[in-house]
């Protein structure tokens, strides 16, 4: 998938071709965002007016790197997780062992999406630094990697939810649920924080 143009990964999108999909976008939404990040700190640092903030700049430089890399790597994984469970819904509902297989093949799938949210969480601290840190000039762009982030995260539960909907371990499938919802829970909210931050400062004149 890291492979393809910009071009290439949007038609395949469009395409009925299994993968990418939701969760796929929801990785690179997740990337987008941890780039975004790097933009607005690597236009920060060296800046006399934020030196009291460089090496907060400097790690957060760092750390959104690794970010966006963990999300290439999760768009990969995201298409590789839904194989298994691609070949699994092909198997002839009278086979005996059709249950058991899909059953491990839902949970497999759900481990991509579910680490994106967790990725996409480590994101949010760095935002809201961003917004007090990062140069001025950037701000809006510290507000587009706030939504970026959000879509992550709730592109993220979606591709949980309509794996663990399926499963006939409910007991399994409602602390995935639960450990999803959570993640939203806190962290949504501290998207559309740091955005409506962002909004507003960019309307006050």
């Amino acid at each position: 998938m890291n492979d393809l143009t910009i071009n290439q990964f949007l038609e395949s999108l469009s395409s009925e071709a299994p993968v990418p999909g939701g969760g796929g976008a929801s990785a690179l939404m997740g990337g987008l965002s941890a780039a975004l990040c790097s933009m607005v700190a690597s236009l920060t640092t060296g800046k006399k007016k934020y030196a009291e903030y460089q090496s907060d700049i400097e790690r957060m430089l760092t750390d959104t790197a690794q970010l966006r890399s963990d999300m290439q790597v999760l768009i990969e994984k995201d298409a590789e997780v839904f194989e298994p469970l691609s070949k699994a819904y092909s198997i002839p509902k009278d086979d005996p062992n059709r249950a058991e297989i899909l059953e491990e093949a839902l949970r497999v799938a759900c481990s991509a999406p579910l680490e994106i949210m967790k990725t996409a969480c480590k994101i949010v601290p760095v935002l809201e630094e961003l917004t007090v840190k990062g140069s001025k000039i950037a701000l809006s762009d510290v507000g587009v990697a706030a939504v970026a982030c959000q879509a992550a995260i709730q592109g993220g539960v979606l591709n949980v939810y309509i794996n663990t909907k399926l499963m006939q371990d409910r007991e399994y499938a409602k602390k995935i649920n639960n450990e999803a919802e959570q993640i939203c829970k806190e962290f949504i909210g501290r998207c559309e924080k740091v955005y409506k931050l962002v909004e507003t400062h960019l309307m006050t004149k």
